[in-house]
């Protein structure tokens, strides 16, 4: 489940009362491992997912950060010109950011072979996103300014990422993460025709450099909103696409084919409902899916306030399904 370790669980509530700020949380490693553990001790899921950030690899490439409680990602120094696109450095992940590999070599000796092990990525577009805007945006409309009217610096800055978000996957795969999901949240912005310029090139750059080193490493693509994109999500490499939950399952496998896995996609806000009503949403969603190569997740990350009895019996029920 998305975002299965935070804020709707008490004992992480707890946790954050001793340790306030997001990266002290996700950048030691013990707090990491812990936090990453909560919902496993707790529901028992297939997948234990590293507790982290998209923007935890800024760290290593010179783009300063911070993440408030009230606003979100914070980027220092905004990049918008190419002499800033020419001060981000490669990552180089065991000198940058050591406790992301130490936490999924942790994950991995506590849950042995009883869960798999998940790491994650930003996508190039929708880390150059927070770098160009300067934080979290409505409209997007500095990126797009720079893609429309500066497309090579753009450009610049979204190659450079995508060999760092290369090095990063391998990175955490060479650490124990036994899949990677590459989130690429802010591309549904872009309309179609450039989400083909300024995204697509780049996850397929990423998939194929990944899958020439790591070909077992099962690679999954996010994005929220994406029910414009699912056939050219499919087309980038990955082993599985994450459907949000705006599209119906039945027509994202008709779109997307039986050879890909899918991901999802129930509404995170089916969680809120009775029991009877998010085992139906839950046995629909398998039906839709069809018998082989589904994974059951919501099409977004958890909800603040979701009850968790509610989310327990989200992992029961669907771990007791039977086709």
């Amino acid at each position: 489940m998305m975002r299965q370790a935070g804020r709707y669980m008490k004992v992480y509530q707890d946790l954050c009362q001793k340790h306030p700020t997001f990266r002290e949380r996700s950048e030691n490693v013990d707090l990491a491992v812990e936090i990453s553990l909560q919902p496993w001790r707790a529901f028992k899921p297939d997948g234990v997912i590293l507790f982290s950030d998209i923007l935890t690899p800024f760290t290593g490439m010179n783009i300063p950060f911070d993440i408030l409680k009230t606003k979100g990602p914070i980027i220092h120094n905004p990049i918008r010109t190419a002499a800033d696109v020419a001060k981000v450095r490669e990552l180089v992940p065991a000198e940058a950011v050591p406790y992301v590999g130490q936490a999924l070599t942790a994950l991995r000796e506590e849950v042995g072979n009883a869960s798999t092990v998940l790491g994650f990525v930003g996508a190039p577009f929708t880390l150059a996103s927070y770098i160009v805007e300067g934080g979290s945006s409505k409209h997007f409309t500095v990126i797009k300014r720079m893609a429309f009217e500066t497309p090579e610096v753009l450009h610049s800055l979204l190659q450079k990422l995508a060999e760092s978000v290369i090095i990063y996957v391998r990175y955490q795969a060479d650490c124990g993460a036994q899949a990677v999901q590459i989130f690429d949240s802010w591309a549904t912005h872009l309309s179609p025709v450039d989400f083909e310029v300024f995204s697509l090139p780049y996850i397929k750059q990423i998939v194929s450099a990944v899958k020439s080193t790591h070909p077992d490493l099962p690679l999954i693509l996010y994005a929220s909103g994406s029910g414009g994109l699912l056939e050219r999500m499919a087309s980038t490499g990955v082993d599985v696409v994450s459907v949000d939950w705006t599209v119906d399952m039945a027509e994202a496998r008709q779109r997307i084919g039986t050879q890909l896995a899918v991901q999802g996609n129930m509404d995170p806000a089916a969680l809120f409902g009775t029991k009877e009503f998010i085992e139906r949403r839950i046995h629909d969603t398998v039906a839709k899916a069809g018998r082989h190569k589904h994974i059951l997740n919501l099409g977004h990350g958890v909800l603040v306030g979701t009850p968790e009895e509610n989310v327990a019996h989200f992992f029961e029920t669907g771990k007791s399904v039977r086709y």
